[in-house]
């Protein structure tokens, strides 16, 4: 049976944040009565406010089935996407907040310019195999396909980017910090037994930022796909890193490889 819900939508292309300064034409929070009907989530609202009473609303979406990750938003403060929030979850009465993700610049409304993760994307060194080893001719253990397959899953909402402190805190640190998306990619290749081009824990840590990251596991707690970011991703590659670094065995054991090679 429906209801009618309270919403409170961001409008304009002036952040949320800046509300205290910001006039009405650069944004601000607009609230709607809006129908709900049984087992509905909130695009679905965001998409009958479209249709009744705010048709230049943007937003963000494509397949509405928790797969793509177009939908990402804030709703109520936290990171989520809207496809996969049940109405159900919010008591009737509730006023239900939806704002854009704060990470990334403002485009309009509940859009956002997300080109950053795609940018540091491009400066990850491809997946290669080793020469002369030709398409079929090699052969995985399931036991490497699986350790793996876990971060093949992420659809890339950038909900990890977004909640993670060190860039949405701090703007700065942006160039040098490629975020918990691009470390579960370089877990991903660091653990596949084939992949031959570069040397990716340096690369995590030379290159990614990952000593910018003190694991407080912000990331793993918004990821749809219950990905284990923190836990199988960064934290090891953390590990090795130090192993490299600073373990005076390992370093005395690289040090004796290199001179016999």
């Amino acid at each position: 049976m429906g209801y009618q819900a309270k919403f409170r939508v961001w409008r304009g292309a002036g952040r949320p944040d800046e509300t205290i300064t910001a006039t009405e034409a650069d944004g601000a929070l607009h609230d709607y009565e809006v129908e709900v009907n049984e087992g509905e989530v909130v695009l679905d609202v965001i998409h009958r406010l479209q249709q009744t009473q705010t048709p230049d609303l943007a937003v963000r979406w494509n397949c509405k089935a928790g797969k793509c990750g177009s939908c990402s938003a804030e709703v109520n403060g936290k990171p989520r996407l809207m496809c996969m929030t049940r109405m159900s979850t919010f008591d009737e009465a509730e006023t239900v907040t939806v704002t854009p993700i704060r990470t990334f610049p403002l485009i309009r409304d509940l859009v956002t310019d997300v080109s950053y993760n795609y940018e540091k994307a491009r400066e990850m060194p491809a997946f290669a195999p080793p020469p002369g080893v030709e398409p079929g001719e090699y052969r995985m253990q399931q036991v490497d396909v699986e350790r793996s397959q876990e971060f093949r899953k992420c659809i890339e909402c950038f909900l990890c980017q977004n909640t993670c402190h060190v860039v949405r805190d701090h703007e700065e640190n942006k160039p040098e910090f490629s975020g918990p998306r691009l470390f579960i990619r370089a877990a991903e290749l660091d653990m596949h037994p084939l992949d031959d081009r570069a040397d990716r824990k340096e690369f995590a840590q030379a290159e990614q930022g990952i000593g910018y990251c003190n694991i407080t596991k912000c990331c793993s707690e918004v990821c749809p796909e219950h990905i284990h970011i923190t836990d199988n991703a960064i934290i090891p590659m953390k590990e090795r890193v130090v192993d490299r670094k600073y373990d005076p065995i390992t370093w005395l054991g690289s040090k004796i490889g290199r001179r016999k090679s």
